[in-house]
């Protein structure tokens, strides 16, 4: 992503996981519902250690899937290696290059999916394994996202998406004296981002001098999955266009501009401490930012709700499993049973229950353990029904060129220079500008 979801190894999965896990299954013949892959045991038991390369949260983390997996299938060791995101994404690029040392399975973010797609001849074509049976479950866009043009090389299944919402806290409204229910939310903000900023006004004429949102940043990528141009900061030629990106530009800028925003860091030492001291109400957030607010601040239970984002729906994140093309057939084929295990059914509602991690798989939104679902910890929200939503509402996908993400990052900074005091709003889109052309010409 940047990625735009730069979790780090930190984050920690949610203490009812094994319960949850025992407690989402259901049952049928359909690969979209079915709890085991499709696929036959292999013939060939020869022991085989699975090396698992990813970061933050994939729903691997207290082990409970990878014992369940392994019990069923005793030949097999899996061992996982959680790293840093961009580490993660480094290192398998040298990997491809030297032709050797990548994880016999690694994760790869939607932000650098691009980059690798064009590198197809380095990973399995996961259609010549099957994979290709999976492709109507999908939202149209994700499996696209993995795959080459004409689709004939596919070289990751989905994770999971990063539908968006709002994730505020009921207690600092309310004592700012704005309405708390997220309904009365929804209908004082509206579909426009006019609207959240009015409403923010409200909230910091009673909040003691706290601010609305964590950092403007937080505002841009939202709305940039919004504008419908289906690329980011360079178009599908690869070619930089900051004009198409502006608008997002401005209205991150028109949140600086009404000394809304915290400015802190995402990601920081004080960021992580926000969710819990009150330095920010509000953040635009992904489903799987639920598990990650959960892990920062676990004593804010019951004081969180989830509201509709502005425009239509959005996308923050969302990964894919992947096979480098560096191993014998047999372990191969052994990696690749393991992913298809983990995208059925009972898997993904799993994940989704545990960390909220929400399904690529469109096939699934209706699926009652899904859309029914409910978060405790966000005042029972129906995140379930919130999220499906909110994904489904994306105007398309988004192509990330193979540079977006040192543009990204210069042009975010700018933004944190903006809220630092460091350079005037009025010289902010020169300097994005510029910030843009030099990452550029540098990556």
């Amino acid at each position: 992503m940047k990625w735009t979801r730069s979790r780090t190894a930190t984050v920690l999965a949610v203490g009812t996981a094994s319960a949850l896990l025992l407690s989402a299954c259901s049952s049928s013949e359909d690969p979209t519902t079915s709890a085991a892959p499709t696929t036959e045991a292999p013939v060939d038991k020869t022991p085989v250690t699975l090396n698992v390369n990813y970061w933050g949260n994939f729903g691997l983390e207290d082990g409970t899937l990878i014992a369940e997996y392994t019990a069923d299938h005793p030949w097999v060791t899996i061992k996982t290696n959680i790293g840093e995101y961009g580490a993660q994404h480094d290192a398998l690029q040298q990997a491809l290059i030297a032709g050797s040392g990548a994880a016999n399975i690694a994760a790869i973010d939607e932000g650098y999916t691009a980059g690798f797609v064009a590198q197809a001849e380095g990973f399995v074509n996961l259609l010549d394994l099957g994979a290709g049976k999976y492709k109507e479950n999908y939202l149209p866009w994700k499996w696209a996202q993995a795959s080459n043009a004409d689709e004939s090389v596919t070289i990751g299944l989905g994770t999971d998406v990063g539908g968006l919402a709002l994730c505020y806290r009921t207690d600092l409204f309310e004592a700012a004296g704005i309405p708390t229910d997220r309904a009365e939310v929804d209908a004082a903000i509206g579909d426009t981002w006019a609207g959240f900023i009015d409403l923010g006004k409200k909230y910091q004429e009673g909040s003691d001098g706290k601010h609305w949102v964590d950092n403007a940043t937080n505002i841009l990528n939202p709305v940039m999955t919004q504008l419908g141009t289906g690329y980011a900061f360079y178009n599908k030629n690869n070619e930089l266009d900051m004009e198409a990106a502006k608008p997002a530009f401005d209205q991150a800028m028109a949140v600086i501009d009404a000394d809304l925003s915290a400015g802190i860091a995402l990601w920081s030492d004080d960021w992580n401490t926000g969710f819990a001291n009150g330095s920010f109400a509000v953040l635009a957030c992904p489903a799987w930012m639920m598990g990650y607010i959960q892990g920062q601040a676990p004593e804010t239970s019951g004081k969180w709700d989830v509201a509709d984002i502005p425009g239509p729906g959005g996308n923050w994140g969302g990964s894919f499993w992947t096979i480098p093309d560096q191993y014998d057939e047999h372990t191969t084929q052994e990696s690749y049973n393991f992913i298809e295990w983990l995208i059925q059914a009972d898997q993904q509602i799993a994940i989704f229950q545990t960390i909220g991690n929400l399904p690529s798989q469109e096939s699934l939104y209706d699926n009652p353990d899904i859309q029914g679902f409910t978060n405790e910890f966000f005042s029972n929200a129906p995140v379930g029904a919130i999220f499906t939503k909110t994904a489904a509402d994306i105007p398309g996908a988004i192509y990330y060129a193979p540079k977006n993400a040192a543009v990204s990052t210069a042009v975010q900074g700018v933004l944190n220079d903006v809220q630092s005091g460091k350079i005037k709003s009025a010289d902010a889109w020169d300097a994005a500008i510029e910030a843009a052309e030099k990452a550029d010409a540098a990556a």
